[in-house]
């Protein structure tokens, strides 16, 4: 007995959710279905008996009202599990008492409410007792008709197998018995153990779709902080170079109205593109999927952008240098881009604070990294005598940091103020090929 006494494992607060409409609805023609088979059940065993046995004593009425007490319960099984379990158990003594034999469709029934209370207990303490209970006195009842029946036949009969009659019948009822009683319990327990796995398996998919879209949420805020940089780096090198631009066209007016003209024409082409560039941003930011490269999105610009770069920034009383020293060799989009953007910050903040007359700038290609450098010969104070906010400089250190690059930028001991960025190479594996 201690083997259906054991309990299950402590599951914590898990209650398995009640039936379905449509479980219900199979309950009704499951009861409905074992009352009648037991009905039929009786009349058949009566049909075949003589009348000397113990079940031509009992009337038709009372095998009809024993049989709709052990099955008519079953209509309610998966509602009121334990009730329903003992209301049959104690239906099933009284009948097997009142020697109405009918063993095979209340059997069933018993298997069923025995199952039934496994699967839906909610309460699991309480489910295991009453199971325990049920079983305990099932065993009890059995060992006394046993012994009230198994004994009084008569001891002079042998059987023609090597074990004594009676003791085969106790032996073959027990065995019948113990696996009976413990498949009921086994499946039982299966039934809600695999419910519960079920449930948790559909929280735990919650959890990920919970966990995803956080994921998702959190790279569109990472996403619109990149695209803010962006902006940043774009508009204060246009509007930087756009004022620089315009403060040399108003004290060359009257001199030289040719170079006015066209120091008027670059202002004009840096706005254009500043208003471009910013277009980019904000359809890259509006739009969620992905499109390919071509009119309607193109590529973000890059170190083949950078003598443009250098060029648009030319003006009265500043003079610029690009040099390229190494063999280029093809870089990724988001290096290609981070070189540029570094270089224009580089350049915008040369422009707005250094006040320098020359700017130089190289693009190095090394062994295993790729160098760009913006120096300058400023003083520190620019035209507008503005102060910078720090951003561009935080900009250019977190996009060398996620290419795992160095920045070096500071004051110069011969005067003026140089940034340097290193970036690691990420060869193709083409390029690895033709290496070897």
């Amino acid at each position: 007995m201690a083997s259906f006494a054991s309990s299950t494992a402590d599951d914590g607060d898990y209650a398995r959710p009640g039936p379905s409409a449509r479980q219900l609805r199979w309950d009704v023609i499951t009861g409905l279905l074992l009352t009648a088979g037991m009905v039929l059940s009786a009349f058949l065993y009566r049909s075949i008996s003589s009348d000397d046995d113990d079940l031509m004593k009992i009337s038709i009425l009372e095998s009809v009202l024993w049989s709709f007490a052990v099955g008519l319960p079953l209509c309610l099984r998966r509602r009121y599990p334990l009730p329903v379990l003992l209301v049959v158990s104690v239906a099933f003594i009284g009948m097997q008492s009142r020697a109405i034999i009918e063993g095979t469709m209340s059997s069933i029934a018993l298997f069923c409410t025995l199952y039934t209370a496994g699967a839906w207990g909610r309460d699991r303490r309480l489910t295991n007792a009453a199971r325990t209970i049920v079983v305990v006195v099932m065993f009890c009842w059995l060992a006394y008709a046993i012994s009230a029946t198994a004994w009084a036949g008569n001891d002079d009969h042998q059987g023609e197998g090597p074990i004594p009659a009676h003791l085969a019948t106790v032996l073959y009822t027990t065995l019948f018995n113990v696996l009976f009683f413990a498949a009921a319990w086994y499946f039982g327990d299966a039934s809600w153990k695999q419910e519960r796995q079920r449930e948790q398996l559909h929280e735990r998919t919650l959890e990920l779709a919970r966990e995803r879209d956080e994921s998702a949420r959190r790279a569109v805020l990472a996403e619109r902080v990149r695209i803010a940089r962006e902006l940043h780096d774009v508009v204060a090198h246009h509007v930087s170079l756009m004022g620089v631009q315009a403060g040399a066209a108003r004290r060359v007016l009257d001199r030289d109205p040719e170079l006015t003209r066209r120091t008027l024409g670059v202002i004009e082409e840096s706005g254009r593109s500043a208003v471009e560039e910013m277009r980019r941003l904000l359809v890259v930011l509006r739009d969620t999927d992905e499109k390919p490269m071509g009119e309607d999105n193109p590529p973000p610009p890059g170190v083949d952008d950078l003598p443009h770069l250098l060029e648009n920034a030319v003006s009265p009383g500043l003079a610029t240098h690009f040099t390229v020293v190494g063999t280029p060799v093809p870089l990724t989009v988001a290096v290609s881009v981070s070189v540029y953007r570094i270089a224009q910050e580089a350049l915008t903040n040369a422009l707005k604070h250094a006040g320098a007359s020359r700017i130089d700038a190289r693009l190095r290609y090394l062994a295993e990294a790729v160098e760009v450098e913006v120096v300058d010969d400023g003083r520190g104070v620019g035209s507008s005598g503005s102060q910078g906010s720090g951003l561009g400089q935080v900009g250019m250190r977190e996009r060398v940091e996620v290419h795992g690059g160095t920045l070096d930028l500071g004051r110069r001991p011969d005067g003026g103020y140089r940034v340097r960025a290193r970036l690691p190479l990420v060869r193709t594996m083409n390029e690895e090929m033709a290496g070897k």
